[in-house]
């Protein structure tokens, strides 16, 4: 059967053919999160459930987590459910179908960390899981996601006319660049500042894990963006790129009000105001890999801490060590 170049279509074989290789690069993002396997069980809790039960963690502290696991809850299973029933059976290219599939099972393990934590710490898991319904900022963000990506789950929906194929493109971007690439990153800056002062290592642990596998995601579905407008050229419109940019800048909106709802009063050095900077910051960087101009002007990053972990680009080398020691199954509290 002859590959093409085609990475998207209505029209997908049932046959799996990996080889000869057309998109490596998709292959080589497989490979790497393959090699980077984990399970959140298998890290200790035991500092973590001793700090919770003392007073060393103020109650807003201890809002700050309850309220970054309540969005992770919610969001993972959201881009774990768009992956399955909405983007794979669109996904003609084998080696991208191989990383979804790679993709998928890694945010199950995402959820199992939300579970895992919230039994160590004995925390309500209702009212984590419920949170999206419960608490305004978590919803308006979830309700966001889902509101964009309404018409690709219709069953009529396909991807043979320009329309389609820019809705699709509207549910990538909205998936791998807002949610994965700009939500999410703005949860682990909250939950990885426990760290710094020594509090909380397993939690900390497996965010740094998970954050690992959320920069492998972006990279691809980057990727992916990027070569279904080089293949598709007509479905990149001005107008498409004004409304993304217009999409982002309501969501950083939205990121910063759950920001002000979950530091109403600041912990660990953070307070919501920095993360304006931080989250339009990390916007820039996310279009800037889409070749779409920066929107907001003058952003640093207020959190130079977390250059190491978070740098698209230094994470793999951050983590290239602990990938070794993993796969044969030695973990160190080294983090």
């Amino acid at each position: 059967m002859k590959k093409t170049k085609e990475i998207i279509s209505d029209k997908v074989s049932v046959v799996n053919q990996i080889l000869p290789h057309v998109n490596k690069w998709a292959w080589d993002l497989f490979i790497d999160g393959a090699a980077n396997n984990w399970m959140p069980t298998e890290i200790s809790m035991s500092k973590d459930i001793e700090q919770w039960k003392s007073k060393l963690l103020s109650e807003d502290e201890k809002l700050v987590v309850k309220r970054c696991l309540g969005f992770f809850a919610g969001s993972e299973s959201l881009v774990a459910n768009n992956l399955l029933l909405s983007v794979f059976k669109f996904v003609t290219d084998p080696e991208c179908r191989q990383y979804i599939l790679r993709q998928a099972y890694e945010e199950s393990l995402h959820n199992l960390t939300v579970v895992y934590i919230c039994d160590s710490l004995s925390l309500d898991i209702n009212e984590v899981y419920e949170a999206y319904t419960s608490i305004p900022s978590i919803k308006a963000k979830d309700e966001f996601l889902m509101n964009i990506t309404t018409d690709i789950n219709r069953p009529e929906f396909n991807i043979n006319t320009t329309e389609g194929k820019r809705e699709f493109l509207r549910n990538m971007i909205t998936y791998y660049v807002i949610c994965e690439g700009i939500f999410f990153f703005s949860g682990f800056a909250m939950l990885l500042s426990f760290n710094r002062q020594n509090k909380l290592p397993g939690v900390g642990e497996q965010i740094q894990y998970t954050l690992r596998d959320e920069s492998l995601h972006i990279e691809f579905g980057t990727k992916m963006i990027n070569r279904i407008r080089e293949d598709n050229p007509k479905i990149w419109t001005k107008a498409f790129e004004k409304e993304t940019i217009e999409q982002v800048e309501m969501a950083i909106e939205l990121e910063i009000a759950y920001a002000r709802d979950v530091l109403p009063n600041g912990i660990l050095g953070l307070n919501s105001d920095m993360f304006i900077d931080y989250v339009q910051y990390i916007a820039n960087r996310r279009l800037g890999n889409l070749n779409i101009p920066s929107p907001f002007e003058d952003t640093q990053n207020p959190f130079p801490w977390m250059s190491e972990i978070i740098d698209l680009e230094k994470c793999k080398n951050f983590f290239e060590t602990r990938v070794t020691e993993y796969s044969v199954g030695n973990i160190e509290d080294d983090f």
